[in-house]
């Protein structure tokens, strides 16, 4: 009898290994996929980012009210109303208010300023980060209104180019 339970342990601890094993083949084959994954990713992320230099090619030149932040933008813009919008380029909201604003820049009025900042980008430096938490910005698709002063006048999150202008006081 004594043997019997041997043989019988010995078959579910058969099993269990084999269990074991196939588990762990299977979640290595996920791994690899995932890898993949990851590869693809960060691959789109780098066309993305090289999308993002083509298509800006014409902000920050004389006359354009939609600008990319850089230091000096804001001194540069102190005499006009200053909108900033907290920007990321993963983001699938803000890559289109970012063509249209780009397409469209002529409609800002000239007394306004839209300043695109980047918000959780890989390319966001400190100063980036520093008017995020500055203005209490927690997510990207946030715009700012700033005061002369650098004061927030008004903030509000989503919306294109009808809502800038809806929301400039």
């Amino acid at each position: 009898m004594n043997k019997n339970y041997l043989i019988i342990g010995l078959g579910v601890l058969g099993i269990v290994i084999l269990a074991g094993g196939g588990f762990f083949l299977l979640n290595q084959s996920k791994s690899n996929n995932s890898s993949n994954t990851t590869e693809i990713t960060l691959n789109d992320t780098d066309q993305t980012k090289q999308e993002d230099n083509n298509s800006n090619e014409d902000m920050n030149t004389e006359g354009s009210r939609y600008l990319i932040y850089d230091s000096n933008t804001l001194n540069e813009t102190a005499d006009s109303k200053r909108v900033l919008f907290f920007y990321a380029n993963w983001c699938p909201t803000c890559r289109p208010i970012d063509t249209e604003l780009s397409e469209n820049s002529d409609q800002i009025p000239t007394d306004v300023s839209v300043i695109r900042v980047n918000f959780n980008d890989p390319e966001t430096d400190e100063d980036e980060k520093d008017l995020a938490k500055t203005y209490g910005v927690t997510y990207q698709h946030t715009f700012v209104q700033l005061d002369e002063n650098g004061n927030e006048i008004t903030k509000w999150s989503g919306g294109g180019l009808d809502q800038i202008l809806e929301n400039i006081k």
